[in-house]
């Protein structure tokens, strides 16, 4: 197997500051295990996560941007969804 026909995985890392996973980029690989790694060569060598996730792209579903309003504009009239319906305690004032 030559490395074009290796899958292609998707590569998210959770920073030290941050909770989340964010995208950072793609890479080719044979196996879980190969992306892992290579992921974290390319993607962390200065320390800069820690936690890694590697999904292969062909296992992720994706909208597309002509789908927006589709799928996005029944949100629009759920008033309770917006943080302004709900009555704040003073103390929590600054979110």
């Amino acid at each position: 197997m030559i490395m074009n026909d290796w899958p292609l995985w998707e590569v998210f890392i959770r920073s030290r500051s941050g909770l989340e996973h964010r995208h950072c980029g793609s890479l080719h690989a044979a196996d879980a295990k190969m992306a892992l790694e290579n992921a974290r060569d390319v993607y962390t060598r200065r320390n800069e996560g820690v936690s890694i996730w590697v999904v292969p792209s062909a296992q992720i579903t994706a909208s597309q941007p002509e789908e927006q309003a589709e799928l996005f504009d029944p949100a629009a009239d759920k008033a309770y969804r917006h943080p302004t319906f709900y009555v704040l305690p003073e103390e929590v004032r600054h979110m």
